[in-house]
């Protein structure tokens, strides 16, 4: 999927006002599920997004050097949701509103044994904001 239509996709289900927003919704959900997941994971999942998406899954440092970010941390849906709302400057219930729209767009904008994957890795509550069919994967 390109950038344009994957970021106007998490625009219309998110209700999104503007293409803006949509553009930052989907960079704090990306940067922060990056922060919750395995750095392998991380990668393969930024090497199936648009390039200028990729950028916020990557797990290198910005300034290209040796440090990588830090990422497989442990938080729950509650501190998922506030790192989003933070990055994106939006309430924390939007947030979560915006993160379903980016989980729904990404299912259908990747291979599906990625989502499977990440569904995975995903502690439980988090994982209620995945699609139906990838939320129902137990944890391994």
């Amino acid at each position: 999927m390109r950038h344009d239509e994957l970021i106007s996709k998490v625009r219309e289900r998110a209700e999104l006002p503007d293409r803006g927003s949509a553009e930052r919704a989907t960079r704090a959900v990306l940067s922060t599920l990056a922060e919750r997941i395995p750095v392998g994971l991380a990668d393969h999942l930024a090497a199936q997004l648009p390039a200028k998406l990729a950028e916020s899954v990557r797990v290198d440092s910005p300034a290209g050097g040796d440090e990588r970010r830090a990422s497989g941390e442990r938080f729950d849906l509650t501190a998922f949701a506030g790192r989003v709302a933070w990055r994106a400057g939006v309430p924390e219930d939007d947030a979560i509103r915006e993160a379903v729209a980016v989980f729904e767009v990404l299912d259908a904008a990747v291979a599906p044994e990625e989502m499977e994957k990440l569904a995975r890795v995903l502690p439980s509550d988090i994982r209620t904001l995945l699609p139906v069919a990838r939320a129902d994967i137990t944890e391994v």
